[in-house]
């Protein structure tokens, strides 16, 4: 009877502590499955978001890569020149101004002589100009002798696919340029190459300061308006960098563009 009872009490706790043995696995187990989807979520991060939610926006800035768009340096202490539409050739220019680097017409386009010594206003006397008068030269030409681009020039401009319009035409010409002189600011297209150099792209658009030459080393020739207008005289150092058409403020300069020339799409 004792035996029997004794197997009874046995069974009962058994059956007493199964219920708890049973909870006490189950814990375990949850707690191995909430490890192994832990190292699940680690691996496959979309596993921690079963529901596709987009995480939230992150603010990245990042420094732009196109050079044009942000501030362009000024070039500095550069000794600049008086140049002009239809200037003969001299000792100190060689090269007649008739014709330009990028226009074989360009007394005609212009509309005549930009005589430097008899002025009205920021033209010259007898005719309206056909072109703006206020405009430099550089010494780069991006367009070699064959009619193609040079090979480097699509590496150092940094407008030259945003502009590139096909082999032979150039990305420079009307190019904005500001000129600064003695505290005045004077706004002006690039339309000729020069002075002497045609290739010098590590100055235009680098560090190099401009190649020495027989008019002290100039690396920029100004127009009879530019010059009127700074109160400048040749010889005299300047500061100039290029500038986007959204850059420049209304003045003399802005008189004598197109519609196509002035508007947000225009080629300037």
């Amino acid at each position: 009877m004792k035996r029997h009872l004794a197997i009874s009490v046995s069974l009962c706790g058994l059956l007493l502590t199964g219920p708890a043995l049973a909870a006490r696995l189950s814990d375990r187990l949850a707690g191995v499955h909430d490890r192994f989807l832990e190292d699940r979520r680690e691996a496959l991060p979309g596993l921690s978001d079963p529901f596709g939610v987009p995480a939230a926006a992150r603010v990245v800035q990042e420094q732009s890569r196109e050079p044009i768009r942000a501030a362009t340096p000024w070039k500095r202490n550069v000794v600049g020149t008086v140049f002009w539409i239809g200037e003969k050739p001299s000792e100190n220019n060689p090269t007649p101004n008739s014709m330009s680097a990028w226009d074989q017409n360009w007394v005609a386009n212009f509309g005549g002589y930009d005589d430097p010594d008899h002025r009205s206003g920021w033209v010259p006397e007898g005719f309206v100009p056909q072109m703006n008068p206020f405009y430099v030269a550089l010494p780069y030409n991006d367009v070699a002798s064959g009619g193609m681009h040079r090979p480097e020039a699509s590496e150092v401009i940094p407008w030259f696919w945003e502009s590139f319009r096909g082999d032979g035409i150039s990305v420079c010409k009307g190019k904005w340029v500001a000129v600064h002189y003695e505290g005045k600011v004077a706004y002006a297209q690039w339309e000729d190459v020069g002075p002497f150099e045609t290739d010098h792209w590590q100055y235009v658009f680098g560090s190099e300061p401009p190649r020495a030459n027989r008019n002290q080393s100039a690396g920029i020739d100004l127009s009879p308006a530019v010059r009127d207008y700074l109160g400048f005289h040749s010889g005299d150092r300047v500061q100039w960098r290029f500038v986007r058409d959204r850059q420049v403020p209304s003045g003399p300069w802005r008189d004598w563009l197109s519609p196509r020339e002035t508007t947000p799409g225009g080629s300037r």
